[in-house]
């Protein structure tokens, strides 16, 4: 994807790999429905997405660009 993405889309987003707050997702964790809350970065672009259910308490996580996908 490329651009700004709006505010407000559904999307699944590749958490793989990644550690959020602590919590580590596995390789398995690569489409996890969310939904876009805001951009928090332009270079490179990074969105807050709000996950459809919680992992370990997480609910809110910073997703680089390349890892959003259109759901």
């Amino acid at each position: 994807m490329t651009g700004r993405l709006p505010l407000g889309q559904r999307v699944k987003v590749d958490l793989s790999g990644m550690v959020v707050k602590g919590v580590a997702f596995s390789q398995n964790v690569r489409e996890a429905l969310g939904t876009i809350v805001q951009q928090t970065s332009t270079d490179p672009p990074v969105y807050l997405v709000e996950l459809l259910f919680s992992f370990k308490g997480v609910k809110r996580v910073e997703v680089p660009e390349e890892r959003i996908h259109p759901s």
